[in-house]
């Protein structure tokens, strides 16, 4: 363990007395947002990234240190445990490195060297290798065994070959020596198999591609991976131009001090190194290194997934009115539900202004109706198909009938769908139609997206690239954190929040989710934080973890609804004696409360952090990190991909954050890509430097294609063709366009209604579709 807590602090730059803390608390239970928030002195400081770091890496290491232990009892039990080994095993500080030196003693499968080997072959191995001088076919003479199958020397050399590659084979340092200069010169080569050329014309990009294996970015290579999943590409490693004499058989020979100087043996042992290379190692590093960049491409993908995921939760709410959601549709009809400021479904219908029933007077009566009786606030708009007639629709609404005016919105309706086939939308509107549920779900999302997304599997929200391409089970782990770091940041109403709402919240597990849910059904509202503790199965421990992420609006003690801990309300009690305050007086006084100085109300279980922020808390009670509330406005006239001209501005939402550029709504139900050279005037390593999922961006249109569906976009709007041309006279280095050819296809082919995250899949062919277009 001591060995863990060093390793763990050398990496996050911390102390290891801090990580020792941070891995107490974990192993007791308590939660990233608890110990990130309310246990800043017991770790001194480390924050929730660190924290979220740390988690994942002690799981690592603690799984290695299982395997460490099994393998030296394996080792030990073969009584070949000398010290050298076990020292190497202590200090192998990966799984891969602790395997390459099991590798000799790991029970294996009966091999042609074993066989050899039984055959009473090894000396002559031993022999050729230890004294190149001897001739290979005359010491082989004297290992004929006809009743072993050696009738010749061939047979015996043979034998003794298969010997040297598999020991070989199984040298830790020349595995490693192997896997770093492969990794630093080896070319991922990716073909075309002969007759997939119609079949797999969306990885044409990659029928005849080459790439720097550690260069490869992540999504070429998911899109590469994707291929040979579906039997379109080859994928290899290459390692120097002649494919006779790899460069990697040079080290290996290197390596063993194999060198050709005229002995009689060396030939000899000049095939066993091509043997050991052609014959055991070069699939296997293959396999390996091609598995490793595989890990990497996902471990991004997961990245990018999850900070969109964390955007797309952290968006503005639109606040607690009444909101009126509209699913559209065509031949069925567009879905309409109210929900009150509460978030409680009050009404239904369904219209059906379009083709071919084309009740455009009868709809446009029924959306009045609905919004003059439940004084409508807010219109939700659902983003998929026949959205922009539902928008220009409300629009004639509002025009004809001013007093149902509302404040429309078009929003994502991502995920909507999953959410309306779901357990828990049956659970919540067990008699709705299954088309009307997802209209609540789009109503909800504007007044609240975070409260609302939780209801839906965060894989089915549509913000990620490759997303069903990657580990599935690491991906539910990164993306549940976020969920859970989101939630806490932003706190729950305990009075309204939803069952699922509620289980993101600090050590809370779904049944005490549901026990809180059924109290307040059978009790009211809760009136204090100290309730909770009736609630069953809800114990002090629970109480600690989830009590300061909890609010309690217009309760019977001011400070249950804000982030104040129960534990910490003595501080604030000390604050008051002080000042003479009441805490109704003292809260949101930021004159007064910004004159404390935190050193003057710590003791000896909170500090100066946990006094600063309880300070900071005072001064704005229960505030919402997330941002202010505002809205695209889409160009009239412009509502699909047809009314899309070259170099038209207009305004839009950002969709999805890829690591090559930003997808963003602009109104026309296909969004369009803003390559990360088109997103800023300076060179940037990452889109999100600039946008993020949510965001409400201008963008010129450069280029459309609509039989694909494609559109490309930039952000900087005074670029022009000859932008070239200019840089070069103001001494600008060139901006770097996209390499044609070797940017990633479409896994699919782009189609109406598709979601953010399926348009990630083709966005970098996209935007080599483009290149041209923007020299």
């Amino acid at each position: 363990m001591h060995t863990i807590e060093k390793q763990i602090a050398t990496e996050l730059s911390a102390r290891p007395e801090q990580v020792n803390a941070a891995i107490r608390l974990l192993d007791e239970g308590a939660t990233v947002p608890f110990i990130a928030r309310y246990r800043k002195e017991v770790t001194q400081g480390l924050d929730d990234a660190q924290l979220r770091t740390l988690e994942s890496r002690l799981g690592y290491l603690r799984e290695l240190e299982e395997r460490r232990r099994t393998i030296l009892g394996s080792i030990e039990e073969q009584g070949k445990l000398i010290p050298e080994l076990a020292r190497a095993l202590a200090e192998a500080d990966t799984k891969t490195r602790l395997e390459d030196l099991y590798l000799p003693y790991k029970p294996k499968r009966r091999t042609k060297g074993q066989m050899a080997i039984e055959a009473g072959l090894e000396p002559l191995a031993d022999r050729l290798f230890g004294d190149p001088t001897r001739d290979p076919e005359q010491e082989a003479a004297a290992f004929l065994n006809i009743e072993a199958g050696i009738a010749d020397t061939k047979a015996a050399l043979d034998g003794a070959r298969y010997i040297l590659m598999e020991r070989f084979a199984e040298q830790a340092p020349l595995l490693a020596r192997l896997r770093d200069y492969l990794w630093h010169n080896a070319t991922l080569r990716a073909r075309v198999v002969a007759g997939k050329e119609q079949e797999g014309a969306k990885f044409k990009d990659y029928f005849e591609h080459d790439e720097p294996l550690h260069k490869a970015p992540s999504h070429r290579v998911l899109a590469m991976l994707r291929g040979r999943n579906e039997g379109v590409l080859n994928l290899a490693l290459v390692a120097g131009d002649d494919e006779n004499a790899s460069p990697c058989e040079g080290i290996i020979a290197h390596q063993l001090g194999i060198q050709a100087q005229g002995r009689a043996a060396d030939k000899w042992l000049q095939g066993v190194v091509s043997w050991t290379w052609k014959i055991k190692l070069s699939l296997q590093m293959e396999t390996e290194l091609i598995g490793q960049i595989r890990e990497r491409a996902e471990e991004e993908a997961i990245k990018v997934f999850a900070m969109n995921l964390q955007d797309l939760l952290m968006a503005a709410p639109a606040g607690m009115r009444t909101t009126m959601g509209l699913d559209p549709g065509i031949r069925t009809g567009v879905k309409v539900a109210v929900v009150d400021a509460t978030g409680k479904l009050v009404d239904t219908a369904t219209i059906y202004p379009f083709e071919p029933k084309k009740q455009v007077e009868q709809s446009l009566k029924t959306l009045r109706d609905l919004c003059v009786k439940h004084k409508v606030e807010l219109v939700s708009i659902g983003n998929g198909t026949a959205s922009r007639e539902t928008d220009r629709l409300t629009a004639e609404l509002f025009k004809r009938y001013p007093e149902a005016r509302a404040q429309q919105i078009v929003v994502s309706e991502a995920g909507a769908s999953v959410y309306s086939a779901s357990e828990l939308a049956s659970l919540e509107f067990p008699g709705l139609d299954v088309s009307l549920r997802g209209a609540v779900s789009i109503a909800r999302r504007l007044q609240d997206p975070l409260a609302e997304l939780v209801k839906i599997d965060p894989k089915s929200i549509g913000v990620g690239q490759y997303q069903h391409d990657v580990g599935q089970s690491q991906l539910a782990r990164k993306l549940d954190a976020v969920v859970e770091d989101c939630v806490n940041a932003v706190g729950v109403d305990v009075n309204t929040a939803s069952v699922p709402l509620l289980t993101r919240v600090s050590g809370l597990s779904q049944t005490l989710a549901q026990n809180i849910v059924a109290y307040r059904d059978e009790h009211g509202a809760f009136q204090s934080r100290q309730q909770l503790l009736k609630v069953s199965r809800l114990g002090p421990k629970a109480f600690e973890q989830c009590a300061g992420f909890l609010r309690i609006r217009g309760g019977s003690h001011p400070l249950d609804g804000s982030a104040v801990h129960p534990e910490s309300y003595p501080v604030v009690e000390r604050i008051l004696a002080r000042l003479q305050q009441q805490v109704e007086t003292l809260l949101g006084n930021s004159s007064l409360l910004q004159s404390l100085r935190p050193a003057d109300y710590t003791d000896e279980r909170f500090g100066v952090p946990t006094v600063t922020d309880i300070i900071r808390e005072l001064d704005k009670p229960g505030r919402d990190p997330r941002p202010e509330f505002k809205t695209a406005t889409f160009k009239e006239g412009v509502e699909k991909i047809s009314d899309l001209v070259p170099d038209m501005v207009l305004e839009g939402v950002v969709t999805n954050v890829t690591n090559f550029g930003a997808f963003v709504d602009v109104g026309v139900h296909q969004d369009g890509l803003v390559h990360i050279s088109a997103l800023t005037d300076r060179f940037i390593k990452d889109p999100r430097e600039v946008v993020k999922a949510g965001d409400v961006v201008r963008v010129k249109v450069l280029e459309v294609d609509a039989p694909r569906k494609r559109i490309s976009l930039t952000m900087r709007l005074d670029q022009q063709a000859g932008e070239a041309g200019e840089r070069k006279s103001r001494g600008e280095a060139p901006r770097r366009a996209p390499t044609q050819g070797k940017m990633a296809k479409p896994a699919r082919p782009a189609s109406q209604g598709k979601s953010p995250a399926e348009h990630g899949a083709f966005g970098n062919a996209f935007a080599a579709a483009f290149a041209k277009a923007r020299k």
